[in-house]
């Protein structure tokens, strides 16, 4: 939305960026599609749409039986003074009260089961389609904002597809009731209160496309602060360390900024609509007023019923309202579902084929074969005619400089990107042929940054094999040099470890992710980096338990630090996404190629080892 049509502006101290837009809008859908692609969500309360349609036929039909006994009272009680027929009404008036009551328990209660059941599905669908989309919408779209649209977004569908469709049917009804009631009682006079009807729907469709823009900059400014939120908050080390809190702050002020413009744009649109209604409804109700009192003086209209159609004109004005109030309700919320539908327009980078082949436990032969790959939207290729083998049970290392493209062959071994040319394949089958769970089962990874859950250290060693017991946690533990140190803490396997781990050492992380790799026991085998951001102590310290993980297994070793790989069967050197070297150690510093230059350059910053780190 344009920033004039909402008085948002940029701040003079906002930081600047190469897009004004932290969340880019939503591209708008038609209301029809919107409804066509969230119905099929109602279908397991749709066999409670009939008792929600009966309550609201018989609960406007109690309201007017209430009013009706008002008129009763006035021209048989109070007018002619007998308070005999006053014995039967109040206790008609108490049974139409209790009716009333029961009947708005059965309602409320219904439609929030009806409206709850919808957004469980939507919001678990939703979520499962955000779970199964690649590695790559994620590297590209902004994590707050995705999760601004999987909790608050979809709770707007909701309001649009089903609260709102069940209040328009309540208005409908009450509107068809009082209407009935009114012709009844004088058709003349219900003419002229349906003569400003017309004024009420130009109103409302006036101030609905006003409003729904307004909703959509307020929806997408809603997305940018969670993404902003949720990026400086989950490296809030970071923003400290560097001292850039005003600069987070003022990053989070100038989005927040203008999602309070955007609402008070909205608020100041609703502002108006609210007496523009109010004097439209007024002046109807003045007109019957003036000819209902002149019908009165000439005795063609009796005290009690006049003040009952005054009453049940405002029954009749007060659906009329809602419902081109509705309209605007509907408009603001179909920002939310363009969001959603956004989203659920996403697809996989990375997709099973059709009759996708089932591998079972494989042998662990990794091969890549003339492998080219560039990141989505990038001009330069990450990886350009990549070959090599690794046998079951043999150790391959990857090394060269960063950026080299060592990452990017971890990142095609999982299946999270697929090549642009070439094939990766796992025991002779090109990867895409086979199930996607198939490929990812039979690989274990340790990698750079270690990624612990808030959760029990238990719950983060099983992490890699649901249903592990006790007894084989404990084992992983034991293997991976973790049982020690989790002993000690406060409740050993059961004690909470923080967001990220956060309450435990770099090292005492690594050992929990070894652990969660052994627990897996896959015959392939993927360490990034394994050793990277631990001090020499921690660094040595895990290479027993990275021995034992790797024994027996295929092992792709992807490091910078060469003595931490000079043992594998082979070495595969990368430059800028090619292969320039690959075999073994010492055939390799015996050539005085790219490896034996990297390693003289690491020789000195490399960490003491006792002869064999990796073997």
């Amino acid at each position: 939305m344009p920033a004039e049509r909402t008085g948002v502006r940029r701040t003079r101290s906002a930081p600047r960026s190469s897009s004004d837009a932290v969340v880019a809008a939503a591209p708008p859908v038609p209301l029809r599609e919107v409804f066509r692609r969230f119905w099929p969500y109602t279908r397991g309360g749709r066999r409670w749409f009939a008792p929600i349609l009966l309550f609201s036929l018989i609960g406007p039909c109690v309201d007017a039986a209430e009013i009706w006994l008002f008129k009763v009272v006035v021209d048989e009680v109070l007018v002619p003074r007998d308070l005999h027929p006053f014995l039967w009404i109040a206790p008609a008036y108490l049974g139409l009260i209790i009716c009333s009551g029961a009947l708005g328990y059965a309602d409320d209660v219904t439609s929030t089961w009806v409206s709850e059941r919808f957004l469980l599905g939507l919001r678990s669908d939703v979520f499962r389609h955000v779970q199964g989309l690649s590695l790559g919408f994620f590297e590209r779209r902004r994590l707050g904002d995705v999760l601004s649209r999987v909790t608050g977004d979809v709770d707007a569908v909701e309001t649009f597809l089903l609260s709102g469709v069940a209040n328009a049917l309540y208005y409908v009804v009450r509107l068809g009731v009082f209407l009935g009631l009114l012709v009844y009682l004088r058709w003349d006079l219900t003419l002229l209160a349906l003569f400003i009807v017309p004024l009420f729907w130009a109103a409302a469709r006036h101030f609905s496309r006003l409003i729904k823009d307004a909703s959509r900059e307020r929806r997408r400014r809603s997305g940018s602060i969670s993404a902003i939120a949720e990026e400086s908050l989950g490296n809030v080390a970071l923003v400290q360390a560097y001292n850039r809190q005003e600069w987070e702050e003022r990053r989070f002020d100038t989005e927040n900024e203008g999602r309070f413009r955007a609402a008070m744009a909205s608020a100041r649109i609703r502002a108006v609509y609210g007496p523009v209604v109010e004097i439209i409804e007024v002046c109807g109700g003045l007109a019957v007023m003036g000819l209902g009192t002149w019908k009165l003086a000439q005795g063609q209209l009796t005290l009690g019923g006049l003040l009952v159609f005054l009453a049940l004109i405002t029954k009749l004005y007060s659906p009329v309202r809602s419902l081109s109030h509705l309209g605007t309700t509907f408009y603001a919320a179909s920002a939310s579902a363009e969001r959603i539908i956004e989203l659920l327009d996403q697809r996989p980078q990375v997709a099973e084929v059709t009759g996708a082949r089932h591998t079972g436990r494989v042998r662990g032969e990794v091969t890549f074969d003339g492998v080219g790959f560039r990141y989505p939207g990038s001009p330069a290729w990450a990886l350009t005619d990549v070959s090599f083998h690794v046998a079951p049970g043999e150790t391959l290392a990857l090394v060269g400089a960063s950026g080299a493209g060592k990452s990017t062959v971890a990142k095609l071994q999982l299946r999270f990107y697929d090549p642009d040319r070439g094939a990766v394949l796992l025991d002779g089958t090109d990867l895409r042929e086979l199930r996607l769970t198939d490929v990812r089962e039979s690989v274990a990874v340790v990698l750079q940054e270690t990624l612990v859950f808030h959760g029990t250290v238990r719950e983060n060693i099983a992490y890699g094999r649901p249903g592990a017991t006790d007894a084989e946690i404990v084992a992983a533990a034991r293997a991976a040099d973790a049982h020690a140190f989790v002993e000690r803490l406060p409740a050993g396997y059961d004690t909470l470890v923080g967001q990220r781990g956060r309450t435990l050492s770099g090292g005492q992380c690594q050992r929990l992710a070894i652990a969660r790799a052994m627990i897996r026991d896959a015959p392939v085998l993927l360490l990034d980096e394994p050793t990277t951001g631990l001090d020499v102590r921690s660094g040595r310290r895990i290479m027993d338990p990275l021995r034992r993980l790797m024994a027996g297994r295929t092992t792709v070793v992807i490091s910078h630090n060469l003595l931490t790989v000079r043992d594998a069967d082979r070495v595969v050197v990368l430059d800028q996404g090619r292969v320039v070297e690959q075999g073994a150690h010492e055939d390799l510093l015996r050539h005085e190629g790219p490896y034996a230059r990297l390693h003289r350059l690491n020789a000195m910053t490399a960490l003491p080892d006792d002869g064999k780190v990796l073997s």
